[in-house]
């Protein structure tokens, strides 16, 4: 009777198709045998898989630091490439640092960090938080070092220390004209101050000592900026900007007399789709002492001088490209409302605070993209309310509530250098146009890169449909000894348990429905019919953990048939696998090859489509 039993479960198995329906068979583990599964795995995915495929995208190892005396905490980083939204024209590929494994120093001068990283990793760095900044050194024969953390300054002078020689001449105001807002009567008094065209040009400053950013810079930069602020629309990094000290009243850089410079140095705003936006935009100032406690009225109706058309720093087709487009100094035109023929000054007198907008000029989509955006939001309230108008803000905040105060600049800082990243619309990644400013006091945060994202994905049986979101599992890496597991996803009718990570709420005999306060008969995260908040528990583990370690993997029990599912090991189908990913998982009912279409590749050579996992089909994976 197994026999016959056994044939006519196969035979089935023959017209299986990828449908949710296939999940009811499970046999005993006795019962399977390779060629069944086998069987169902080539009728699923309409290919042979290679025999020789391990399942594996990840590496692990260990890397040496070497700390001076600075040194608070050291970080080891992943240089990643990233696609984002492969399903629009437009989508750009980008590349950013994720955190590994980080410790604090305490003292020693040599630390060991042990990390699991994707396959297909562009480099692993080291970051030092000291006590004069945050620095970044590429691993080397697995070590890396801090040389240097020289921060050089700019001192009062004809010639800087940064190698800018300020230019002669007389830069006086040229044209008085009034803003959008003053037009549109939102703010009928305010006013913009510009020099001649020419003076522009004669005011871009020259360097004998720094004509670009070394090409290591540009690619530590990128991975870090990416990082910190990942595009696309599918990233909210507004909550990020928010919780800096460097929001609103905080986006103010406080003079210290030295000249204040600021350089274009990236944008990105598809300018063939959408009308040359950064071409055809300013960057404006406006200053006032520090002693005065401002309130928007006051602010809104301060002078704002213009110091950059961006025509003169970037090209109208260049997009996501980073280097030095030319710097400029601002001017200092002394108290109150200034008249034509106000003479400006390189130096600013110490302790004025300086804020900073952007206005956008383009006459693509008749007028709807013009209008000014400036890094203190309270000074955004008016543009954004009003839907016509490119920086409407479409954002609400926790009560369901459309926040009016959305600033539109952050500032980080980066080997002791200051940037400032805009948001020129509302998708609210903050990375449309990024300048470096020089002078001034100290502001922004050090980046911080979010760490590196391993998702489990599992059948409930070795037998599946392969939409692989029976159970979801993403984990990260906290510290040397602390990994943080989120139960993401189920995607099955069934009694089943986690087991191997065995902290806090998820025990081995937790019920994973029972963890959503939901039951076996409800689908978690995976239709849309219950969007549940992640299940998240961290748990100590040795120095030398690693996630792909077959001893600690998460495995899934099976309670009504006591079948454990494992991560595939070579040979295998793979009805568990991890990827080194933020992994988005296919919604409900689609097999993967569907929703990621070079995995079948992937899977019949095994050193093809390594990366197939950044590349995923938006409407056939799971959003939250």
């Amino acid at each position: 009777m197994k026999k016959i039993a056994l044939f006519a479960t196969a035979s089935m198995l023959l017209f299986a198709s990828c449908s949710k329906e296939n999940d009811i068979y499970n046999l005993s583990q006795d019962e399977m045998n390779a060629a069944l599964i086998k069987t169902n795995t080539e009728k699923v995915f309409g290919v042979t898989f290679d025999p020789n495929h391990d399942w594996n995208t990840t590496t692990s190892g260990e890397v040496t630091i070497q700390a001076d005396a600075s040194v608070k905490k050291v970080q080891l980083l992943v240089y990643v490439c990233e696609i984002t939204d492969p399903s629009t024209p437009s989508y750009v590929t980008r590349n950013a640092m994720k955190l590994l494994n980080q410790t604090e120093t305490n003292g020693q001068s040599t630390i060991k960090l042990n990390y699991d990283a994707p396959q297909d990793n562009l480099g692993l760095y080291v970051a030092f938080s000291t006590d004069h900044g945050y620095f970044v050194r590429k691993v080397e024969n697995n070590s890396a070092s801090l040389e240097s953390t020289g921060n050089s300054r700019m001192t009062r002078g004809e010639t800087l220390d940064t190698g800018y020689t300020l230019p002669d001449g007389d830069f006086t105001i040229a044209n008085i004209i009034p803003s959008y807002a003053s037009e549109r009567t939102w703010n009928t008094g305010e006013k913009l101050y510009e020099l001649s065209d020419e003076a522009y040009g004669n005011l871009k400053l020259t360097s004998a000592t720094e004509t670009d950013y070394s090409d290591e810079f540009k690619e530590i930069f990128r991975g870090l900026v990416f990082s910190y602020f990942p595009n696309g629309r599918d990233y909210n990094n507004l909550p990020k900007v928010k919780q800096s000290e460097y929001y609103n009243e905080g986006a103010y850089l406080t003079t210290t007399g030295e000249p204040i410079i600021v350089t274009p140095m990236y944008k990105c705003d598809h300018p063939q789709e959408y009308g040359a936006e950064v071409y055809n935009s300013d960057l404006y100032y406006y200053y006032y002492p520090a002693k005065i406690n401002p309130d928007t009225t006051y602010l809104k109706n301060l002078p704002k001088y213009k110091a950059i058309p961006f025509n003169q720093s970037f090209t109208e087709t260049e997009d996501d490209y980073i280097s030095k487009h030319g710097s400029f100094a601002l001017l200092y035109y002394g108290d109150g409302i200034p008249q034509v023929g106000t003479k400006g000054s390189f130096y600013f007198p110490e302790n004025y605070k300086i804020g900073f907008m952007v206005r956008a000029k383009t006459t693509y989509e008749s007028g709807k993209k013009q209008g000014e955006v400036y890094a203190d939001g309270r000074l955004n309230n008016w543009i954004n309310k009003v839907k016509k108008y490119n920086f409407f803000s479409s954002f609400k905040d926790a009560n369901n509530h459309v926040e009016d105060d959305i600033p539109r600049a952050a500032w980080f800082t980066y080997e002791g250098r200051k940037f400032m990243c805009w948001e020129s619309g509302t998708d609210a990644d903050f990375n449309d146009i990024i300048m470096e400013v020089q002078g001034g006091k100290p502001i922004g945060d050090d980046i911080d890169p979010d760490p590196e994202v391993f998702t489990y994905c599992f059948e409930d049986t070795w037998t599946g449909d392969y939409d692989l979101n029976d159970v979801v599992i993403k984990a990260t890496r906290e510290s040397k000894t602390k990994v943080v597991y989120n139960i993401v996803a189920c995607g099955a009718h069934k009694e089943l348990c986690i087991l191997n990570i065995n902290s806090g709420v998820i025990t081995d005999d937790a019920e994973i429905h029972g963890l959503f306060a939901l039951t076996p008969n409800d689908f978690i995260n995976t239709d849309g019919s219950n969007k549940c908040e992640y299940v998240t528990v961290t748990k100590t583990v040795p120095e030398t953990f690693s996630f792909r370690d077959p001893a600690t993997m998460p495995q899934i029990l099976d309670k009504s048939t006591g079948n454990i599912i494992k991560v595939s090991k070579k040979g295998e189908s793979p009805y568990g696998i991890m990827i080194p990913n933020d992994f988005k998982y296919p919604i409900e009912k689609t097999c993967i090859k569907f929703a990621y279409l070079r995995f079948n590749e992937w899977g019949e050579k095994a050193v093809l489509s390594t990366n197939w996992y950044t590349e995923p089909v938006e409407s056939k994976v799971y959003k939250k």
